[in-house]
Formats: C-alpha cells, sequence, structure tokens
C-alpha cells in the first residue's frame, strides 16, 4: 500500500487593524491638544491619557463633556461611551467641541444619595412597608424588577412654539411621561413624552438666552443622530436640586449598572491604564486628615475630637502671631512694607484664585465642575476692590462668603469672622479652612481650577 502525501493550505489570518482619529480636547481656559486615538477609545481612556501626559494627579473626578455651542447645551460623556461614536453623531457644520475637566458631581450620588433625591419628588409604584431610606432608592434604580417613579412639575417648550407650558410629569422605566389633566397617574390621563434609549440628556447653557426658557435650570433630550433645534425636548426645572434629581434619574434609568460599574471600577478602559501606575490623590478631605501632635519626640494621632479642636484653635492662633515670620521678615518697617506687598500678591499663583471674575462666571465655574459640598474658589471682589469673595457650594446651593481685611499694629490680616480668626495671606486663610469648618456650612474641599493642556 503506497502512501501519498498531501499539501494542506491553512487559511491566513489577516489581524484586524483598528483605525485612528485625531480629536481635539480643550480645557476651560480654551487650550486645546489633538490626540490620535485609536475607534474602539473610551471617555475614561481619553481622560486617562490626558492625566498621563500633562502629569495631573487622578482622582476620578476628571470628565469628559459634549459642548454643543449652537443650542447651549452640554452633557457628560460616561466614562464607558465610545467617543469616536459620539463625534459620528455631529453635523458637518456644527462647531462642537470635547471638553476635559473636573466633574465632582458625576457620581456622587452613589456616596451621599440623600441629596439627590428629595422626598416630595419620589414616589413608588407598588405598596412599601415603612420609610424608603435614599440609598434604598437608588438600589431600586440599579434593580431591573423595582424602581421609584420621580414626578413633579416641569416647563415644557411647547413644539414648534416659542411658549413654555408648565405640566406634571412622571418618569418611568419605560420613559417620561406628562399628564393631560392635572397631577393624575390614571393610564388614562398619561402621555408619553420622550424615552432614553436612543437620546441623551444634556443640560442647557444658556435656556434663557437660547430658548426663552423662564428659569436658568433647563434640560432636554436630544436623539442620538444629528438632528435640528426642533428635534430637542426641552425641560425646565424651577431650581438646581430638581433639575439635579431629573438629570441624575434619568443617568441611572438609562446606563443602570454600567454607571454603578464605572463609579467602582474606573480604569476598566481599553488602554489597561492602572491604579498603580497612577500618583497616589493627595487631596483635602474629611476621610483622608486625621488631628497629629508633633510637641514631642515622636509625633501622635490625636483621637479625642475635644483635643484635636483645640489644637486646631491654638494652631490658627499661633499662623497669626508668627504670620510675617513665615515670609522671612524681622520687624523692621522696611520689611513689614515689603511682607504686605508680598501677601497681597501670594495668592495670584494659586489654581482656586481667579482674578478679577464676577459673580455670574464663579457660579458658573462651580456648578460645571460639580454642586458638591465644599467645592470652593476664591476671587476678586466686585462691590469692593479691597476685598476678596470666598464662593463655594453646600447644599446643592452656591454662597459667598465676604473675605475684609483688618489692620491691627500696623499689620493688614484678612478674616471671615469679623476679625476673631486672622491671617495674614489668602493661603492661610484657605489652609485653615480645608482643615476647618469654622464659620463656613461646611470644610473647603476640591477647589475649582481652570487647567491647561
Amino acid at each position: 500500500m503506497s502512501l501519498t502525501a498531501r499539501r494542506v493550505t491553512l487559511p491566513v489570518i489577516t489581524p484586524i487593524v483598528l483605525q485612528k482619529r485625531v480629536i481635539k480636547v480643550y480645557s476651560e481656559d480654551e487650550t486645546s491638544r489633538a490626540l490620535d486615538v485609536p475607534s474602539d477609545i473610551t471617555a475614561r481612556d481619553v481622560c486617562q491619557l490626558l492625566i498621563l501626559k500633562n502629569h495631573y494627579i487622578d482622582d476620578h473626578n476628571w470628565t469628559l463633556f459634549e459642548n454643543l455651542p449652537h443650542i447651549g447645551l452640554e452633557r457628560t460623556i460616561e466614562d464607558h461611551e465610545l467617543v469616536i461614536e459620539v463625534l459620528s453623531n455631529w453635523g458637518m457644520e456644527e462647531e462642537n467641541k470635547l471638553y476635559f475637566r473636573k466633574n465632582y458631581a458625576k457620581y456622587e450620588f452613589f456616596k451621599n444619595p440623600m441629596y439627590f433625591f428629595p422626598e416630595h419628588m419620589v414616589s413608588f409604584a407598588s405598596e412599601t412597608n415603612g420609610e424608603i431610606s435614599p440609598t434604598q432608592i437608588l438600589q431600586m434604580f440599579l434593580s431591573s424588577s423595582t424602581y421609584p417613579e420621580i414626578h413633579g412639575f416641569l416647563h415644557a417648550k411647547e413644539q414648534g412654539k416659542k411658549s413654555w407650558k408648565k405640566i406634571y410629569f412622571l418618569l418611568r422605566r419605560s420613559g417620561l411621561y406628562f399628564s393631560t389633566k392635572g397631577t393624575s397617574k390614571e393610564p388614562r390621563h398619561l402621555q408619553f413624552f420622550s424615552e432614553f434609549g436612543n437620546s441623551d440628556i444634556y443640560v442647557s447653557l444658556a435656556g434663557k438666552k437660547k430658548h426663552g426658557a423662564p428659569t436658568n435650570y433647563g434640560f432636554c433630550f436630544k436623539p442620538n443622530k444629528a438632528g435640528g433645534p426642533r428635534d430637542l425636548k426641552m425641560l425646565c426645572a424651577e431650581e438646581e436640586q430638581s433639575r439635579t434629581c431629573w438629570v441624575t434619574a434619568i443617568r441611572l434609568l438609562k446606563y443602570g449598572m454600567q454607571l454603578y460599574q464605572n463609579y467602582m471600577h474606573p480604569y476598566q478602559g481599553r488602554s489597561g491604564c492602572s491604579s498603580q501606575s497612577i500618583s497616589p490623590m493627595r487631596s483635602i478631605s474629611e476621610n483622608s486628615l486625621v488631628a497629629m501632635d508633633f510637641s514631642g519626640q515622636k509625633s501622635r494621632v490625636i483621637e479625642n475630637p475635644t483635643e484635636a479642636l483645640s489644637v486646631a484653635v491654638e494652631e490658627g492662633l499661633a499662623w497669626r502671631k508668627k504670620g510675617c515670620l513665615r515670609l522671612g521678615t524681622h520687624g523692621s518697617p522696611t520689611a513689614s512694607s515689603q511682607s504686605s506687598t508680598t501677601n497681597l500678591a501670594i495668592h495670584r499663583s494659586q489654581p482656586w484664585f481667579h482674578h478679577k471674575i464676577s459673580r455670574d462666571e464663579a457660579q458658573r465655574l462651580i456648578i460645571q465642575q460639580g454642586l458638591v459640598d465644599g467645592v470652593f474658589l476664591v476671587r476678586d471682589s466686585q462691590s469692593n476692590p479691597k476685598t476678596f469673595v470666598l464662593s463655594m457650594s453646600h447644599g446643592q446651593k452656591i454662597k459667598h462668603f465676604q473675605i475684609i481685611p483688618v489692620e491691627d499694629d500696623g499689620e493688614m490680616f484678612h478674616t471671615l469672622d469679623d476679625g476673631h480668626t486672622r491671617f495674614t495671606d489668602l493661603i492661610q486663610l484657605v489652609e485653615f479652612y480645608q482643615l476647618n469648618r469654622g464659620v463656613l456650612p461646611c470644610k473647603l474641599k476640591h477647589y475649582c481650577a481652570r487647567i491647561p493642556l
């Protein structure tokens, strides 16, 4: 028996080559950076790339935004979204932009749900036993079987008209509905308004000016595919807390557990960047700071809250006494004069200081970076050229505190509490209130900065 050799031809496997595309990303100061990225890059990957290229500290708050200036809308691009897909929905003539900045409120509802779901706006489709906590409400949003209903009055822009109408709305897992009869939730009175599977939720940046909205707290549904202003479904809330509740609930219903995974596992992108390769976050927070005593041969943690408060007060008084020594002065008239001049300018190099911006601009910056307790900036006062203003968020509202100059023995100090606690410069003041609440509603936690690319 003869054996015959047979030639076997193996199939040629062609590797898949991902096409690359150049995208342009802007910072808040309008500086920009061009990036050559693959087609499957996610928003989180782009943030990670910019963090590494610019040597920023990654605290998981960096966010990519989609900005549509021609219709005055903006939205957070979720970390898992493909950036090229977002860009593919842009019209050829539109001057849309990608912005890179911090958003401290992006996942804040996972940490503090009590601030996002007011009791008067939440109801339940089925009967519940006892009170439902905000954490349980959040868990319901992530569940596929149960869900809470968000309800309340909103102003809706009538299709094809310039007028707005106040209507009672109801948000369910299947979409957003409005009642044709007062606040009735009966099926025969509910009319479908919009679904969110094929639409994205945007906030309005200039609703009054561009769309004639009755308030500044606008948001809208926009179809994923390119469309004109007539395709927008514009809504407007009475206050920021109401708008935040609606937008947060829609994000949770649209993305569900994907949002929670983004929050819990921020490095699950295509780039493979791990937390080991990133510098640790060194921000001021209530969880990362402890009171320390360095007076002895060995340092120790002060565990007694009363003792810690006493040390904080003593430290504040010590700062006030040795303010001039900190800048190398020795009490001479010339040195004192130089110290005053230096103190007036030393804060200008700080990222939290914004020179000559208006109250409205300060509020816009804080809102953009998230209405989380403790987000702040310091600015020049417009009403009094000799004073400064501390603008900060607390309870989803922005508050402004005047920093007043006081004179003592020929030296100038800054104070927030009518001279009870004094500081030789604004840096001392900010550092003190990052550690101590004092007269403020909460400690200063996250500074609001314009960071160039």
